[in-house]
């Protein structure tokens, strides 16, 4: 009697465990804030580096970022955020790295929605 209490109170635990698991899954996901993502371009300087419109660079080395994709956008900010330097582990750029430390990831995909509406002169080929 014993084992068949055990084994119903595990059975129930994992019932409940699996329910929350599906609500939490139905939860929306965060909708990327292109005003808030301008406003943290700005607060963060970006154009320094890219240029105005975040178009044009203020050396080679920079890329143009404006119309580029916002899912490449968060994963590169991803990269740079996680990278701790080590070129094996995420983007090795110092000055990137600094900027994106303090943000959220909530935050990356707010500027990389903001960024991916700018007009740019990014091309894709075909």
């Amino acid at each position: 009697m014993k084992a068949l209490d055990t084994v119903l109170k595990t059975a129930c635990t994992a019932a409940a465990l699996i329910g929350a698991i599906g609500v939490l899954a139905m939860q929306p996901a965060h909708a990327a804030d292109a005003s808030n993502g301008k406003v943290l371009t700005e607060a963060h300087n970006c154009a320094a580096c890219h240029g105005p419109n975040l178009n044009k660079p203020v050396s080679a080395e920079y890329p143009k970022l404006a119309g580029q994709h916002a899912d490449y956008l968060y994963w590169a900010l991803r990269q740079y955020q996680m990278g701790n330097g080590n070129p094996n582990f995420g983007r090795n750029n110092p000055i990137m790295a600094a900027q994106v430390q303090s943000l959220s990831q909530s935050d990356l995909k707010d500027i990389s929605a903001y960024i991916e509406s700018l007009d740019g002169d990014l091309i894709v080929k075909k």
